[in-house]
C-alpha cells in the first residue's frame, strides 16, 4: 500500500474548506507537517484532482483578491467516511516509514479535529509490539547471514519506535497544531 497524503488532506478539509495553496503552506512548514511530508505543488494538485475525481472532495472556483480565481475544496460525505476509517484504523501498519509518517499525521489530524489521541497511540504501539514479537520469533529461528542481519535491524528499529511512542504519550499535543491554527486565524 502506497503512502499518500490523501487522509491528511481530507483532515485539513474536515476542519474547513480551503484552497490548495493554504494546504501547501501547511505541508511546507516545518512547524506544521513539513518535517513529516515532502510535498511540492504539483504533487498536491495532482492529489487534489484525484481525490475530487474519486468523490472524496469537491472544488468550486472562487474569486481571489490577489490573482486568478482559486479552487476552494470541500470534504464530501464519502471523504468524511474515509477520513474517519483512517483515524480509527484498528490495526495500523508497523513499518518504520508508516510509524514515522502516518502515525504523526494521524495525531495531527486527530488533534486538529478534537478527536482523542490516546487510542491512536495505543493502536500504533500494539501494532509495533505485535510486529516486533513476530520478527523476534523469526529472528530466533534464523541462521547467521543476510536474513538475520536484516531482521535484527528491523527488530531494533521497532524497539526504537516503541521507545519513541512511549515519549509521545508525555507530549503536549496542543503544540502539534498551533502553527496551523495561528496561520488559519490570520487568513
Amino acid at each position: 500500500m502506497t503512502l499518500t497524503p490523501d487522509h491528511v488532506i481530507l483532515g485539513l478539509l474536515a476542519l474547513a474548506p480551503q484552497h490548495g495553496y493554504q494546504m501547501l503552506e501547511c505541508f511546507g512548514d516545518p512547524a506544521c507537517l513539513g518535517q513529516i511530508w515532502r510535498l511540492n505543488a504539483s504533487q498536491l494538485y495532482n492529489t487534489l484532482k484525484r481525490l475530487e475525481r474519486d468523490g472524496l472532495i469537491s472544488g468550486h472556483s472562487a474569486p481571489s483578491e490577489s490573482g486568478p480565481p482559486r479552487t476552494i475544496y470541500h470534504l464530501t460525505e464519502a471523504g468524511r467516511d474515509q477520513l474517519l476509517r483512517w483515524l480509527h484504523e484498528p490495526a495500523p501498519l508497523a513499518s518504520i516509514r508508516r510509524v514515522r509518517v502516518e502515525f504523526p499525521s494521524r495525531l495531527f489530524v486527530a488533534h486538529l479535529l478534537g478527536a482523542p489521541s490516546a487510542p491512536i497511540l495505543e493502536r500504533q504501539r500494539a501494532a509495533c509490539q505485535r510486529e516486533r514479537a513476530r520478527l523476534s520469533e523469526q529472528l530466533a529461528q534464523t541462521a547467521d547471514g543476510m536474513e538475520k542481519l536484516a531482521l535484527s535491524f528491523t527488530v531494533e528499529q521497532l524497539e526504537a519506535a516503541l521507545r519513541w511512542l512511549e515519549r509521545c504519550e508525555q507530549m503536549n499535543f496542543t503544540a502539534l497544531t498551533e502553527s496551523f491554527q495561528e496561520r488559519r486565524a490570520s487568513q
